[in-house]
């Protein structure tokens, strides 16, 4: 057996340890900031979030959901969802164009299109059920996909970590958000990885955008719309 070239002792032993614990007490007790106020005066509660009532003259946005009920024609009654392109799909009549309508105007353009070949006098409602005109998307290769209400400003490095951050297969050079400027659906692509070094500004996120996160954990129907965008930190339409 090798002995140790310094034997220790029980008494050197016991000296060693309780210099050891009184190192490393004295290394989390630390000090105070000097930089930081520890007076807690007028330290309440913080503000109960705002709410957002959506309008009477609310237009209808990309990827809102719908409920739409046709007086006795359970066939076209039912939820649907406005896709990217601004429409929703309804039995016989197909796609019908949404987006930018009020929910009067949805209901007086449904009405129209269906007494054209299929209804006398039908009798439409629409109403929604899920609005992502106030609130924003966040799509793709993250590890809480959803709708989220906005408050305040807010930027795309922030929507990413309510998006839970990005997932293992997500291609961080690759992010897309889909915006309506003047009446038209435009995109832009980020790179988050300059973004997060300072070269290139963290963009503002407004409400009813859509981001989404390129990578191989993508859902299809987005990587196809995603390769259809020019990968430029500018708005352009598609």
């Amino acid at each position: 057996m090798i002995q140790p070239k310094f034997p220790l002792g029980g008494n050197s032993l016991r000296v060693l340890v309780f210099a050891a614990i009184s190192l490393a007490l004295a290394a989390c007790s630390g000090s105070r900031s000097d930089y930081v106020s520890y007076d807690t005066t007028g330290f309440g509660t913080p503000d109960a979030p705002s709410v957002t009532r959506l309008t009477q003259d609310y237009r209808i946005a990309p990827l809102d959901k719908l409920t739409i009920n046709v007086f006795q024609v359970d066939q076209l009654s039912g939820e649907y969802q406005v896709d990217l392109t601004g429409n929703i799909s309804m039995p016989l009549v197909g796609n019908v164009s949404a987006v930018d309508r009020t929910t009067a105007e949805l209901e007086e353009h449904l009405a129209a299109v269906l007494s054209e070949d299929y209804l006398r006098d039908p009798d439409v409602t629409v109403g929604i059920t899920e609005a992502t005109g106030s609130a924003i998307t966040i799509e793709g290769s993250v590890n809480r996909p959803g709708v989220y209400p906005t408050f305040g400003n807010l930027t795309l490095l922030q929507a990413m970590a309510m998006g839970g951050g990005l997932d293992e297969f997500a291609n961080p050079k690759t992010v897309v958000v889909f915006r309506q400027i003047d009446g038209q659906r435009m995109a832009a692509g980020f790179d988050l990885t300059t973004i997060r070094r300072g070269e290139d500004p963290d963009p503002e996120i407004y409400r009813g955008d859509i981001i989404v996160v390129d990578g191989s954990n993508t859902r299809r129907a987005w990587r196809d719309v995603i390769q259809t965008v020019p990968i430029f930190s500018i708005f352009r339409p598609f």
